[in-house]
């Protein structure tokens, strides 16, 4: 059976996202948890790593937008494993928010060369997770 990270992780890489992961927030124990991740080598899905607080959570989780970086210093200063990021070849990302009952259950990151997250681009994404939203919210809240 392929589940919605599954399928969503395909529609997306045809899109041209070259890593593609699923995280979910436990606010509780203060984590997020990795819960998809399609280089599970570099990125494996038991992963973890604290909440931290700083701007990009401010951004994406506390007030619910999707965060763009184009280029590695964008996102540098809010990811701890950009050397990771930049030594696989990828330059930008973008994180989308899955919102429930209007909380962040988690989010849909995505990553790909410099400068692939054009406006048209960005859209196409955003709408993927919105016809998705339904299978991510179940498949989240099943932890």
């Amino acid at each position: 059976m392929t589940s919605a990270y599954d399928h969503l992780h395909t529609a997306c890489a045809a899109l041209g996202t070259r890593l593609f992961t699923i995280t979910t927030q436990d606010e509780a124990a203060g984590v997020t948890r990795r819960a998809y991740s399609s280089n599970p080598v570099d990125y494996p899905v038991s992963g973890t790593k604290p909440l931290t607080r700083d701007g990009w959570y401010d951004f994406c989780i506390t007030g619910q937008q999707v965060f763009v970086a184009n280029t590695t210093p964008e996102f540098a200063q809010y990811f701890f494993d950009h050397a990771l990021i930049t030594s696989l070849g990828l330059g930008s990302c973008i994180n989308i928010p899955v919102v429930a009952a209007g909380t962040v259950l988690g989010t849909v990151n995505l990553l790909a060369e410099e400068h692939h997250f054009t406006p048209d681009r960005l859209t196409a994404y955003e709408a993927l997770v919105t016809e998705n939203h339904a299978a991510l919210v179940a498949q989240m809240r099943q932890g």
